[in-house]
């Protein structure tokens, strides 16, 4: 009978001991699998630097377990490209990296992550994939260039008004100075001296300047037909009387 109570109490220990083993076991289990790495500690968003946009991967993973992110570009479902690849190291506060990504509006981005020796802790991607905003960063680019149109519209008609005024002036001038010309040498011959009465009419009968000469040759000639006359009258007289 003792032997037997022995035994019991030994077994009943045991299974005592068992029990707490098993508890304190899982314990342990629940308590290492929450601070394992998890995919659910990570997060990514987009964002804008400027005018510029990136991609932040946030890990807050407390057990500070190394992880390689890596960062593509989706098209159609598939990868398009990779954008880059970092490693972080999280915190409980959260340690952020940030990827350089001028994205488009409402691109897609599938973030994968991969921790522990050869991904054994985690090894897929962050559900669901990013997408990013419908505004693009650079929002102040199209106002800059939709402004010169406005001055440039007028600014021709500007310039086509000032390079008119010259010519205007320029064809102006060409139209004064032919009315001018034309006006100068006509001015010159209502201005000259008019001819006298006499000298019109005196060019007109053919009179000149040697007028007086020929109106003494003529005065001569008269005398001397009239000698002639006169000599020839007496000398016919001389022989009448004979």
């Amino acid at each position: 009978m003792a032997i037997l109570s022995i035994s019991r109490r030994t077994a009943r220990t045991v299974r005592i001991l068992g029990v707490a083993s098993a508890s304190a076991a899982l314990a342990l289990g629940a308590a290492g699998n929450a601070l394992a790495c998890n995919i659910k500690e990570f997060s990514a968003e987009a964002k804008c630097d400027g005018e510029k946009g990136v991609i932040v991967v946030t890990d807050k993973d407390p057990s500070r377990t190394e992880a390689v992110v890596s960062v593509f570009l989706q098209n159609n479902g598939a990868d398009a490209r990779e954008v880059g690849e970092l490693t972080v190291k999280g915190s409980r506060e959260g340690t952020t990296i940030t990827f350089a990504e001028d994205w488009q509006p409402n691109a897609t981005y599938r973030i994968h992550v991969k921790a522990g020796k050869d991904g054994k802790l985690v090894n897929e991607d962050i559900k669901p994939n990013l997408t990013t905003p419908s505004t693009a960063c650079k929002t102040e680019t199209p106002s800059t260039p939709a402004t010169p149109p406005a001055p440039e519209t007028p600014a021709p008609s500007a310039t086509e008004s000032e390079s008119e005024s010259p010519s205007e002036s320029e064809s102006a001038a060409p139209t004064a100075s032919a009315s001018e010309s034309t006006t100068a040498p006509a001015g010159a011959e209502n201005n000259a001296p008019s001819p006298a009465v006499g000298d019109s009419n005196l060019a007109e009968t053919g009179a000149d300047s040697n007028t007086g000469m020929i109106a003494g040759i003529a005065a001569a000639l008269v005398v001397v037909g009239g000698g002639a006359v006169f000599f020839g009258m007496r000398r016919r007289g001389a022989n009448s009387n004979r």
